[in-house]
């Protein structure tokens, strides 16, 4: 749901007035420092509470820039998946079969000979 800064109130619009400067001071090319987010949030016709336009301008100079916090161009989400292309060989694999080995060595388990107990 979209919602208008003249909506907005306390510490939301400060919030969101102070992003927004800093959005455009960097874009502009910029230093992004407490005066210059209040220069252009005066120059829209809002006010913001010093605290913010601080606190935004320390923690975007300390993040090395407002790009740690915007997505790269074309950083989104993993490409397609590619064309059908040719049939693939099939692969055949080959099965050796073990020989099996009568390992009874004639006797059952109680010592008898192999088939003639109960069991």
């Amino acid at each position: 749901m979209a919602t208008s800064i003249t909506d907005m109130t306390g510490a939301k619009k400060d919030e969101m007035l102070s992003s927004l400067a800093a959005l455009v001071v960097a874009d502009a090319g910029g230093e992004v420092s407490a005066e210059t987010l209040t220069a252009v949030i005066e120059a829209s016709g809002n006010k913001a509470s010093p605290v913010y336009t601080a606190l935004f301008a320390k923690v975007v100079s300390a993040a090395g820039g407002v790009e740690s916090f915007t997505a790269a161009p074309g950083s989104g989400g993993g490409g397609g998946g590619g064309g059908g292309g040719d049939d693939a060989a099939a692969v055949v694999e080959e099965v050796v079969e073990e020989e099996e080995i009568d390992m009874s060595g004639g006797m059952d388990m109680f010592g008898g000979e192999e088939g003639t107990g109960d069991y």
